[in-house]
């Protein structure tokens, strides 16, 4: 398939640089895949296209302030790099912070060459690869954790030209709890605390799962062909009771509504051809695009996504390019804000 295929024009100005206030009074955009309808709420009215029954799964990883500003030791002159993953980790585990590490940097930057960063922190340039760096930093452990802590930023995507404050504060769910991910699961931004109180009120179930959001999430597709694209490994856990449940629920015939890509791609890759869950933890390089078939998942809830990117491709897959595409030009028409500070889709 040609990646022009899943192009569209979006004005700039649609474009989101801050979250709406409060997070759940963004627009809502309903698509029914069976009717192939189009309707729209916002999003604190996505409790009325819920039933009791429905099982939501949410993302709860959590952003790590990744991106790290210092300048090259030797020409002074400003450097950047977003640290990617603990180099050598089966486990990836944010709690044990290793000298080693891959990081983005520009392709200018040398092998040998020592990055210099506020509070004496260094990080030196061991291997080089396009954009992938091995770079090695000069303290370890609870010492290396507490120097990101405080130096770090958190990893706005590019197309944010002016973060702000609030910006930075809030590109986090209200829900994240385990720390691993360079760029947030935004379909959960959506959610309050307060709208997830009524959502339990409801009796509706409520599930977790871990997808830490790496370059497979936003790395752009640069092949013609999109079957060509290679994605990278990220690292995702399912726990066995979340497995048993879901797993439960599906047998009841219950709807198993994903919030985020992010977890379409975990569940997808953990469930058997016959639609049973497998509790894991690992690295999955699930690439879900128009052609792909659908084991587990019954509905989606998702932000409006960027052209030709992998995303756009998944819920393509779901929902039907066309329709997709139908979608996000009514979406255009209609003055939605897109990407991650955007409005939302619930794909059911």
């Amino acid at each position: 398939m040609d990646i022009s295929l899943f192009d569209y024009q979006l004005p700039k100005e649609l474009i989101a640089q801050e979250p709406i206030e409060p997070r759940d009074h963004s627009r809502l955009m309903v698509l029914d895949r069976e009717t192939q309808s189009i309707n729209h709420a916002y999003f604190y009215k996505i409790i009325d296209f819920l039933k009791q029954d429905d099982v939501l799964i949410f993302n709860n990883s959590k952003v790590v302030p990744a991106r790290l500003l210092g300048h090259k030791k030797d020409t002074q002159g400003k450097a950047e790099l977003l640290l990617i993953r603990p180099l050598n980790s089966e486990i990836f585990d944010f709690q044990n912070w290793p000298q080693q590490w891959y990081a983005i940097g520009k392709p200018e930057l040398k092998i040998g060459q020592i990055i210099e960063f506020n509070n004496g922190l260094e990080a030196k340039i061991i291997e080089h690869s396009n954009y992938e760096l091995k770079i090695e930093f000069n303290a370890t452990g609870d010492s290396l954790q507490k120097l990101i802590r405080e130096i770090g930023q958190m990893p706005l995507p590019p197309y944010i030209e002016q973060p702000t404050d609030r910006s930075f504060k809030e590109y986090q769910t209200v829900y994240a709890q385990k720390e691993g991910s360079i760029a947030a699961p935004t379909a959960g931004f959506h959610f309050t605390q307060d709208l997830l109180n009524k959502i339990k009120t409801k009796r509706i179930q409520m599930e977790y799962i871990v997808l830490h959001v790496g370059l497979g999430t936003f790395l752009p597709v640069k092949e013609q062909q999109i079957e060509n694209h290679l994605m990278h490994a990220e690292y995702f856990e399912i726990s066995d009771e979340v497995a048993r449940r879901l797993n439960t629920a599906k047998q009841k015939g219950q709807r198993i509504i994903s919030v985020g890509t992010t977890v379409v791609r975990v569940l997808e890759n953990c469930a058997s051809d016959n639609g049973i869950l497998e509790s894991q933890r690992g690295w999955t390089k699930l690439f879900i695009y128009p052609g792909y078939k659908f084991k587990f998942v019954d509905a989606l809830i998702t932000n409006f996504h960027l052209p030709k990117s992998t995303l756009l491709m998944l819920v393509s897959a779901f929902a039907g390019r066309e329709f997709i595409l139908k979608a996000y030009q009514e979406a255009i028409k209609q003055k939605y804000r897109f990407f991650s500070f955007g409005d939302a889709m619930f794909i059911q």
